[in-house]
């Protein structure tokens, strides 16, 4: 058994061989896993069945990324690998995890759901992973905007922990926007994973590949505002394929936000109307408990936030409403972003949260 989880350091054998075969075959896993389990789970062995394996200066490139996200590789050998993902037809060989990787051995529900969500459903989504989470429910997400972020934000003012699945290289964060919400997941116990290589970028192609991961984590899927060609969608039929449950939250017919997920509770997914739903769903009967109130925040940040509360701004607005040069306002703002207070929308503007 490996231990928990091994520091991407090339003079380590075993640490050299699993980021050799997953830089290679991470988009077989299927074949990778085959060779490993045919080969007594040796990576050495399981390489030695390539026609090519990866260079040398490319391993080193990759292990550079790696050590410079403070990433380490969690093989499936490893006792802290997640067993859900065991369910899977093509599971992983490798993760690359950034954070405690132990918050994967905890009970986990994930919650997927529109980008473009509405206000009603960014509430919802934020209420319900804040109530798991205070009941001692890990949240997994996508890191994506929309309900994922709420998912993830609502965890954190709970005092919880809540996971990240990426569909791109660990070095990376996409959207760029959540640098901010991903170094607090870290901060707060959590973590953030991918099993695509360094130097992978989000292309289109692997968010399906994200997909099973969620579900495969989890114990449950949220499905909050879907529309009906949504990602959202094939993460629930991963789950039902896994036999895990899947519950939807009810919205209105007009709503092209909720055509999917109303689609999946007519084909028989569980209408979720409160958090003891999941909690019974998933065999924890104790009731949420009431969330940790936040820090106050602090004096010298208490006017950047009050700008923001009142409207979006820029940095070079808020610059003028407060008489600050913007350099000045930079610490403030990476202050506020990681207490979670505010964000920064694509078009550059800062918001209240």
């Amino acid at each position: 058994m490996e231990p928990e989880t091994l520091p991407p350091d090339l003079r380590d054998p075993r640490a050299r061989d699993w980021l050799a075969l997953q830089c290679a075959w991470a988009w077989r896993p299927e074949r990778a896993w085959q060779a490993l389990e045919a080969r007594g789970d040796d990576p050495t062995r399981a390489l030695a069945t390539l026609a090519e394996r990866p260079a040398r200066d490319e391993l080193a490139r990759a292990a550079e990324a790696l050590q410079r996200a403070q990433a380490t590789l969690l093989p499936k050998t490893s006792a802290g690998f997640p067993g859900g993902l065991f369910r899977l037809a093509d599971p992983p060989p490798v993760l690359f995890v950034r954070g405690d990787s132990s918050v994967l051995r905890a009970p986990m529900v994930a919650f997927v759901g529109a980008r473009a969500a509405s206000v009603a459903g960014l509430v919802v989504a934020r209420r319900l992973a804040r109530e798991l989470a205070s009941a001692g429910v890990v949240i997994v997400s996508g890191l994506a905007r929309g309900i994922d972020a709420a998912a993830h934000e609502g965890a954190l003012e709970a005092s919880g922990r809540t996971v990240a699945v990426q569909a791109c290289g660990p070095e990376r964060v996409y959207p760029a926007a959540h640098r901010g919400l991903a170094r607090r997941i870290v901060a707060a116990a959590g973590a953030v994973l991918t099993e695509l290589p360094p130097g992978t970028p989000p292309l289109p192609v692997h968010f399906p590949l994200r997909n099973r991961l969620i579900s495969g984590l989890s114990l449950a899927v949220v499905v909050v505002e879907a529309r009906e060609r949504s990602g959202s969608l094939i993460t629930a039929r991963h789950a039902l394929d896994q036999g895990i449950d899947v519950f939807a939250v009810p919205g209105s017919i007009d709503a092209p936000t909720c055509r999917g997920s109303n689609r999946l509770l007519r084909d028989g997914a569980w209408p979720l109307l409160e958090a003891k739903d999941v909690l019974e769903g998933i065999g924890c009967r104790g009731a949420p408990a009431a969330p940790t109130p936040p820090a106050p925040v602090a004096p010298s940040l208490r006017p950047v936030l009050a700008a923001l509360r009142r409207a979006p701004a820029s940095r070079d607005d808020l610059a003028r409403a407060l008489s600050r040069p913007v350099e000045a306002l930079a610490a403030d703002l990476l202050a506020l972003e990681l207490e979670g207070r505010i964000a920064e929308d694509r078009d550059g503007r800062f918001r209240a949260v």
